[in-house]
């Protein structure tokens, strides 16, 4: 469902949203069977104690012992309390591991999700689903399901029981049973129906709420902090309005029901009296039937409070199960084929399909590909290779395909047509992680792992020594800014740290560090000064000696010495040569050179960063 919808327009039948509701349970029923026998069994303890409370009184009139009855009703007691201790252990048990299960299941679908389908939906939303969406899900498919069923059988019950005692009055109170039970169930669709658009307001808030605050600098430079808010508390107030809407008819529900039996009770009263008075009954059998009255609130509200709890946790776990309804990314089509190592050396083959050294290592073969059915083709009919050692430079103007190559080299976007290899074997029969296995990427944004400097650094190569760490970080130019942090390597890395150059640096470390056969740079120096960037410079040529550098900018002073660089326009490469070669065969490479003020002696380091 994209977002903004409300998912309520067309509402399913009540068998498919329970079916989906017991698609979360359906693992713990045997302790959900173990809480409802429990439950059930309290209940009998529950209906049995107005009939001792009669044959107490029943004994008093009689003057006979109370010995027994006593003892009757402490051994009720004593068992009902164990009983109730017990069921609720069970149920509470079962609602944390429902709720787990769920979040382990959103979980894993995130991190295994085809990207692209995956990033349609705002960050914020996909947080709200695993916290407050699971939390209305913990009762819903716990103990309101028990307490559903249990409040139905104490209901049946207790009626049962009153109608041994006296059918009169039995027939007074089924009268006012009836009429909340049609009120409360008339109420109820309207109920669930506020609450659903009241939860998906507050995931429509939760998105923009998230993004707002990862672009905050933005928001306060362009002074749009009170409109963005604004933004933001329309969804708030719009959750609140559905919220208060919700509020109000459970309340008109729960009166219906208190109200309802209030009176039934002031009717057995009233008849009860009369009919102790002309001797139909005894008084013991009138309090008996009016603790039974009372019993009856009980089951009314476990009743009510149930369906209420079951309508939230049913638009939750519909929820949950429209975001769990993401696609994953694809699997190797070929179950025999063997996964593809990453090499030792340079030139290994990867998957037992090279044919060696001279070979390319990695080739599109006349690729089509689009980020949605029916759109613009991103890339149109591309032939590329890409030598296995060696600086591949893609450039072009924006909307040109140079990022939708990088999406399907790393197989976030799977081809329309065409064919991608990686050392002669095929991306349909390997899996993404098989093919990931292969590059390491730093993205333009260089977002920020969660963790220290040294979790950053070593979060693709967990493994690696500390010497290296210092090699990488004194090849991009931080060692010293590490070293002048109190804690060092173990300095949780954010943003009031560390400026955006230094993240990136940090970025480009971490690929460094993880040695890659292919290491695939998209505006790796967008955010880095001269001296910086020339130091870097070096560093992407001494991987590119050993391996496969891939890179896209639109700063070429990055990439004018770059082995062989690729001119796109409009999906397609217009052009393949060096910076010279470019330079004299193509107008628009001339014109993109020029506008950014680098002079043809660049290419001969006139007009390069010293050093670079």
């Amino acid at each position: 469902m994209p977002p903004g919808e409300t998912g309520a327009s067309t509402p399913e039948p009540r068998f498919a949203q329970l079916k989906v509701l017991w698609s979360f349970v359906r693992p713990h029923w045997r302790k959900l069977l173990l809480g409802l026998v429990l439950a059930l069994f309290g209940s009998a303890l529950e209906l049995a104690n107005p009939m001792v409370v009669k044959l107490v009184l029943d004994t008093i009139s009689e003057a006979g012992s109370l010995a027994m009855p006593i003892a009757v009703l402490l051994c009720l007691f004593g068992v009902g309390t164990v009983t109730g201790l017990w069921h609720w252990i069970v149920l509470g048990t079962v609602a944390e591991k429902v709720v787990l299960d769920a979040r382990t299941s959103l979980v894993r679908r995130y991190f295994r999700a085809a990207l692209i389908p995956l990033s349609r939906r705002p960050s914020g939303e996909l947080v709200t689903r695993a916290t407050s969406d699971t939390v209305l899900l913990r009762e819903a498919a716990s103990s309101s399901v028990i307490s559903l069923i249990n409040g139905g059988v104490l209901l049946v019950g207790t009626l049962v029981m009153m109608g041994v005692l006296d059918l009169v009055l039995l027939g007074v109170t089924a009268s006012a049973v009836t009429v909340v039970t049609v009120l409360f169930l008339t109420l109820m669709p309207a109920i669930a129906r506020t609450q659903e658009k009241a939860q998906n307001s507050l995931g429509l808030m939760g998105g923009v709420l998230d993004g707002s605050l990862r672009a905050i600098r933005t928001v306060k430079v362009s002074r749009a902090e009170e409109r963005l808010g604004s933004q933001i508390l329309t969804h708030a107030r719009e959750s609140a309005r559905h919220g208060v809407r919700s509020v109000r008819r459970e309340a008109v529900a729960w009166t219906v029901a208190f109200g309802g039996i209030q009176l039934a009770i002031i009717a057995i009263l009233g008849v009860g009296a009369v009919r102790v008075s002309s001797g139909e009954i005894p008084v013991s059998t009138l309090v008996a039937f009016l603790l039974y009255a009372f019993t009856l609130m009980t089951p009314v509200m476990e009743l009510s409070r149930s369906v209420t709890t079951l309508q939230s946790g049913i638009a939750a776990a519909r929820r949950i199960r429209e975001v769990e309804a993401i696609p994953l990314e694809p699997t190797a089509q070929d179950p025999d084929s063997a996964p593809a190592p990453v090499p030792d050396t340079v030139g290994a083959s990867a998957g037992g399909h090279g044919t060696g050294e001279g070979s390319p290592l990695l080739e599109l073969h006349g690729v089509t590909a689009r980020y949605a059915p029916g759109a613009a083709a991103a890339l149109d009919n591309v032939d590329l290779t890409v030598p296995r050692r060696g600086h591949t430079a893609i450039v072009g103007p924006s909307g040109a395909g140079k990022t939708t190559v990088l999406s399907l080299l790393l197989r976030f976007l799977e081809p329309e047509h065409g064919r991608i290899t990686l050392d002669g074997t095929p991306y349909r029969e390997l899996s993404p992680q098989q093919v990931r296995a292969h590059f390491c990427y730093v993205e333009q944004d260089t977002p920020v792992v969660p963790g220290t400097v040294r979790e950053n650094l070593l979060f693709t190569r967990p493994g690696a020594g500390e010497e290296e760490v210092r090699r990488v970080l004194e090849e991009v130019l931080l060692t010293e800014k590490v070293d002048s942090l109190a804690e060092g390597l173990d300095t949780p890395l954010d943003a009031t740290s560390f400026s955006g150059g230094q993240r990136q640096r940090i970025a480009l470390a971490r690929a460094l560090l993880g040695s890659p056969d292919v290491l695939l740079l998209d505006e790796a120096t967008s955010q880095v000064d001269a001296i910086t960037e020339a130091a870097i410079t070096r560093s992407v040529r001494r991987q590119a000696e050993r391996a496969a550098v891939v890179t896209v900018a639109h700063r070429l002073s990055t990439i004018i010495h770059a082995d062989r660089i690729l001119l796109m326009e409009d999906g397609g490469i217009r052009a393949r040569g060096t910076h010279e070669e470019l330079l004299e065969q193509d107008a628009l490479y001339r014109n993109l050179v020029a506008a950014l003020h680098i002079s043809e002696t660049g290419s001969r380091g006139e007009e390069v960063p010293a050093g670079a």
